[in-house]
């Protein structure tokens, strides 16, 4: 599977790229230089704003993909019209820092989540790196169904 690195300007993108299963680098407080040197060694997908960083990413036969719309809707359509999304890998990955997700039992979270979703919720994922716990509460079907949207 396609990985990426995002650039600075594009966090959000690289968070629904996350959700979608996607391995995405956020390239937070990275100069292109550092951006660059990553996507070759790691074999990432370049996804910018930035003109310049593209241009001298293609220069150096790299992959990149250019976002121009400023509109998650459309830059993840642009994404993934090259590169389709696995439904069996959809929150797989941890939003946060792109750690690989481990279903825990039940028994293990109780008293880590709240109470009320603790009784409603049978499945839990557990991120190793961050600690942060997830569920298929309401939120997973609004993600869902904006994300059926634009992989239509």
């Amino acid at each position: 599977m396609v990985r990426f690195i995002a650039d600075e300007m594009l966090g959000t993108v690289a968070k629904w790229l996350r959700i979608l299963g996607f391995d995405t680098e956020y390239a937070r407080e990275m100069k292109d230089e550092e951006i660059l040197i990553t996507a070759e060694r790691e074999g990432r997908v370049i996804l910018s704003r930035d003109k310049d960083l593209c241009s001298t990413a293609i220069k150096n036969g790299l992959e990149c993909i250019f976002l121009e719309s400023a509109n998650l809707e459309k830059d993840l359509e642009m994404v993934l019209s090259s590169y389709p999304p696995t439904p069996e890998k959809f929150m797989s990955r941890c939003t946060i820092c792109n750690s690989k997700l481990v279903e825990v039992e039940k028994s293990e979270v109780k008293g880590r989540v709240p109470e009320g979703v603790y009784k409603r919720q049978d499945r839990f994922w557990y991120c190793p790196k961050c600690h942060k716990y997830y569920w298929e509460g309401s939120h997973w079907e609004k993600m869902r169904g904006f994300l059926n949207k634009i992989c239509e």
